[in-house]
């Protein structure tokens, strides 16, 4: 199954992310991991995986790849045909224990310019990927919803929103949910970082209750994790409850 993991800045995708990938793999499933997310440098910690090349670079780099895209009005194609995850080339993903990592690409430097030729080739990887048997896909997308804007969550099967404990994040899971049904894909919340009373007050408060899928409470273990960078080994029956429910 393809999915992609959104939500506000800070809600916590990554984490759920890279549980889940984990998750999955524990059970003999081989996960592929995209990061979409230009200025995150904490998913491949949590993985416990080094950061790839920039995928971006494999099609020339950012400035040959809006050069494409700019020359073709749009429609320049860099994937030829179906990709499987044993396609993606020697130094441009990074694996461990059933988990492989791919990062579209990062901001490195002040002024390159926006991140339209990342987004274009997560995009057309992740529609042109063909899993085989046994194989998950999770794109952790960048904070927000302009990934929506560019199209790239149409290429997936599932939309995971990751909520968190403020009314920032709860207002945009009513966003999030339009947004899921204008373009006909299931989504399902993942309520993260809850504690105490907030949990009854998030339900009531999230777009619609009967697509939470999973509640995360606030864990010292995964924030020390993120503190310090440092991968995570937790398991939680809230991710393996979710993951029955992917599989199912």
């Amino acid at each position: 199954m393809k999915l992609t993991v959104c939500g506000k800045g800070g809600s916590g995708k990554s984490t759920v992310t890279a549980l889940l990938a984990k998750e999955l793999a524990r059970r003999g499933r081989r996960v592929l991991v995209v990061d979409s997310d230009e200025s995150n440098y904490g998913l491949h910690r949590q993985l416990g995986l080094e950061l790839p090349e920039d995928f971006t670079a494999y099609f020339g780099g950012k400035d040959a790849v809006l050069q494409n895209m700019l020359l073709s009005q749009f429609t320049h194609r860099f994937f030829k045909g179906e990709w499987q995850s044993s396609d993606i080339p020697e130094g441009y993903y990074s694996e461990k224990r059933g988990v492989r990592l791919v990062s579209g690409g990062k901001i490195h430097l002040a002024n390159e310019g926006c991140s339209c030729p990342t987004n274009e080739v997560v995009k057309q990887f992740i529609k042109n990927l063909r899993l085989g048997p046994c194989e998950d896909a999770l794109a952790d997308m960048e904070a927000g919803i302009e990934h929506f804007g560019r199209g790239v969550d149409e290429a997936a099967e599932l939309i995971i929103m990751v909520v968190e404990p403020s009314f920032e994040s709860l207002r945009l899971s009513e966003k999030i949910l339009a947004l899921c049904r204008s373009i006909n894909r299931p989504l399902l919340f993942v309520l993260n970082k809850v504690s105490g009373g907030e949990r009854e007050d998030m339900l009531a408060a999230v777009a619609d209750r009967e697509l939470v899928a999973a509640i995360l409470p606030a864990d010292g273990v995964i924030r020390r994790a993120g503190l310090l960078g440092q991968e995570l080994n937790c398991e939680y029956d809230a991710i393996s409850a979710l993951a029955d429910r992917l599989l199912s």
